[in-house]
């Protein structure tokens, strides 16, 4: 996908979908999704070109600065965010688990790609707020190596910002607790 993807995070629903509105109404972007997560926040995911991407995530970042809770832009995300997002991935095998649990949304999705673009690992979930109280996480696998080395990188990044929540390499899981997963 040669699309850029940018997300707006809000502490309001109300702020949530003023910025949604106007996103759209900045520049040619897609809405992929624009919803209430818990604890009664707002996400907006999208698409287009990383000009129209980064255009409107700065009017609304200007727009509704004191309801900003956090925001990205990626110029090129890796593929495999899209099916992590609706839990589409077909994974075969989980050799290690890696889980990142982060503060917020928008900084889930950043370690998810930094994790795919920096080892030979799978995403297979980002879950994104809903019934976290605010939280979100991502599931990864791969070897142990590939696993740690991703686990670790995308943590230094999250941590950078003040996102990251705790993370995990859980090595040869249990295929018991991985199916529970799927």
């Amino acid at each position: 996908m040669n699309k850029a993807i940018g997300m707006v995070e809000y502490k309001t629903v109300s702020t949530g979908m003023k910025a949604a509105d106007m996103l759209v109404k900045t520049a040619n972007v897609e809405l992929l999704q624009a919803q209430t997560v818990c604890p009664g926040k707002f996400i907006i995911l999208f698409s287009g070109d990383l000009s129209a991407i980064k255009a409107s995530v700065n009017a609304v970042e200007t727009a509704y600065p004191e309801a900003l809770i956090d925001k990205f832009v990626l110029g090129n995300p890796h593929e495999s965010i899209f099916k992590a997002l609706s839990c589409t991935a077909e994974i075969d095998t989980v050799s290690a688990l890696g889980v990142i649990e982060t503060f917020t949304a928008a900084s889930a999705i950043v370690a998810a790609d930094h994790a795919a673009k920096t080892a030979q690992v799978d995403l297979f979930e980002i879950r994104l707020c809903r019934g976290m109280c605010g939280k979100s996480y991502v599931l990864l696998t791969g070897s142990v190596a590939a696993v740690t080395e991703s686990v670790e990188s995308s943590i230094a990044l999250i941590r950078e910002e003040g996102m990251l929540l705790d993370y995990a390499v859980i090595p040869s899981p249990s295929k018991d607790f991985v199916n529970t997963l799927m």
